[in-house]
């Protein structure tokens, strides 16, 4: 079993409108986490303004950094986030 943290996300009002001009800033933030190792894998959910997105971390701390300093949030495309440890498990 591995532990993990799972970020979700809470879409702001209107979130298609508001995130194309904060997008490359965020992937920018995704890619630099992503290439340290914290960083799994993240995207948003079939129907973002409903169902928001979510990011999986490899501990919970790089989960609470990516949040507190991503232009998503700064910029308010994202209502709310909340973390989650998840334990990932395989089967045989």
């Amino acid at each position: 079993m591995s532990e993990k943290y799972v970020l979700f996300y809470e879409s702001a009002d209107d979130v298609l409108a508001k995130a194309p001009a904060h997008f490359a800033a965020h992937r920018a933030r995704g890619r630099k986490f992503h290439g340290q190792g914290s960083l799994v894998a993240y995207g948003p959910f079939g129907n973002p303004q409903e169902e928001g997105s979510m990011a999986v971390f490899t501990s919970r701390e790089a989960a609470e950094e990516f949040a507190r300093s991503d232009p998503f949030v700064l910029n308010g495309v994202v209502r709310s986030w909340h973390i989650r440890r998840w334990d990932e498990s395989f089967l045989p």
